[in-house]
């Protein structure tokens, strides 16, 4: 799953180590067109080929341990200062 609509058709797709050097080429168009690899050896995981300036969607469990141990938020004022930034 991706993080915008537009690159919403792409899923990753598991390539071996044997076929990485056999398809490069085409490995590469295919991360230039947005595609996602999970490269494997003897049938693990070990990778992930991903085209560069793409966002990512981060995984509910990811996101709270990092946010779980964060101080609490001041809704009006976060909201304040949120208005007062010229954009």
């Amino acid at each position: 799953m991706r993080s915008t609509p537009c690159y919403s058709t792409s899923m990753s797709q598991s390539i071996t180590q044997r076929e990485l050097p056999k398809t490069s080429g085409d490995i590469m168009r295919q991360l230039d067109q947005g595609e996602t690899f999970i490269a494997t050896r003897n049938g693990v995981p070990v990778g992930e080929l991903s085209p560069l300036g793409r966002h990512r969607l981060v995984k509910a469990e990811a996101a709270d341990a990092v946010f779980r141990n964060a101080p609490p938020i001041d809704a009006a004022r976060f909201r304040k200062d949120l208005n007062e930034v010229e954009i």
